[in-house]
């Protein structure tokens, strides 16, 4: 099976654990906190005012439902929901992604905290990033992947 365009970058197959006919799901290759997840439209969309309707309805519609399955699935209590809409706001892939970051009480020393993390996440130099194996990140993304096979 194909990767994914995401970007630049290709999503291996092996990491995407849901999708639909304008959207898919994938493991987060740093992610912030454990379970952190991002939902992105197929087509290449820079900005949020660059999708269509359909696409955002989509979006929107796929976001809410891998959400419901990382709360239960990361026993989390809340989540953090974010779009990065443009380099100053933080957006480091040029194209538009939702973040779904499980969250529980004490996660961080002030809530706010995930934001400056989300921030600077995936803004090291490459040489001192400590990504994720592609064998961890597959076993993630068919754990979750068991909730959406309807």
């Amino acid at each position: 099976m194909p990767g994914f365009q995401f970007g630049s970058h290709v999503i291996e197959a092996s990491q995407v654990f849901f999708q639909t006919r304008l959207s898919y799901a994938f493991v987060n290759r740093k992610p912030v906190v454990p379970g952190h997840v991002l939902v992105s439209p197929r087509r290449v969309a820079p900005r949020f005012g660059d999708l269509t309707a359909e696409e955002v309805s989509d979006l929107f519609q796929t976001s809410q439902r891998v959400s419901r399955i990382v709360e239960r699935e990361f026993k989390s209590t809340s989540l953090t929901i974010a779009i990065q809409d443009g380099p100053e706001a933080g957006q480091s892939v040029p194209h538009v992604h939702v973040h779904i970051l499980p969250r529980r009480s004490g996660d961080f020393k002030q809530n706010d905290d995930i934001y400056h993390e989300l921030q600077k996440h995936d803004k090291v130099p490459l040489s001192e990033s400590t990504f994720r194996s592609q064998e961890e990140m597959a076993a993630e993304s068919a754990r979750l992947a068991v909730y959406f096979s309807d």
